[in-house]
């Protein structure tokens, strides 16, 4: 089993669906991670989401969608949303292929701080030449290819020795510059992303270095 991660940038109005297009526009909803994401037999979507930032809002595009069959919400700072929806043609073609071929999604998949999808899928080459082919010949998006390898089973892979809060703080971190020389980004700046105070930010960037600097000279 091998493991590819992509970047995945939406051309055009910045969304692979109107409904996306909707939320991602709206500065009041900040959208977070896809922890689950299902084409139905009756070939509507599944999607288990997480978001934070103002869920009446989220609710009024929601309810207001002619794409959206059914929703529900659960949560206070960092809430969770459940929704049934209607796909477009190539949304339906990616879970299609994930539905009926060996290709798995590594949840969760992750927002960047651009509005960017952050996905890792498990499969074969073969599967992952079939993602490759098609991704050069879209129009709608532009995919740039971060990672691949063996996929790790044995707990050694980073993603399985920090927590998943660990993983996001570090994430935000990268993304907005924080490693960089110089530094392009703060505490105070990752914390705006995540929803978490600086200080608790700082902890969870050193346990985080601590854990994969042990890893790298265990």
């Amino acid at each position: 089993m091998r493991y590819l991660t992509l970047l995945v940038k939406p051309d055009g109005d910045g969304a692979f669906h109107p409904l996306g297009g909707e939320l991602t526009a709206d500065p009041s909803i900040e959208r977070r991670a896809i922890h689950h994401v299902e084409l139905l037999e009756d070939d509507t979507v599944l999607l288990f989401a997480e978001a934070s930032g103002s869920q009446e809002r989220y609710r009024e595009i929601m309810a207001e969608s002619p794409h959206v069959l059914e929703y529900l919400t659960a949560g206070e700072d960092r809430w969770m949303a459940v929704s049934q929806f209607e796909p477009t043609a190539e949304i339906h073609w990616a879970l299609e292929l994930q539905r009926e071929s060996l290709l798995v999604v590594d949840t969760p998949i992750r927002f960047t701080s651009e509005d960017h999808l952050k996905v890792t899928y498990l499969g074969t080459d073969e599967i992952f030449s079939t993602l490759y082919e098609y991704a050069e010949e879209a129009d709608y998006m532009t995919v740039d290819v971060l990672e691949t390898g063996e996929y790790e089973t044995d707990g050694t892979s980073f993603s399985r020795v920090i927590t998943s809060r660990q993983e996001e703080v570090i994430e935000t971190a990268v993304d907005l510059g924080y490693y960089s020389e110089p530094r392009q980004a703060s505490l105070e700046d990752i914390s705006e992303v995540v929803g978490i105070a600086p200080g608790t930010v700082g902890e969870h960037l050193r346990k985080a270095e601590e854990r994969v600097f042990s890893e790298i000279v265990a």
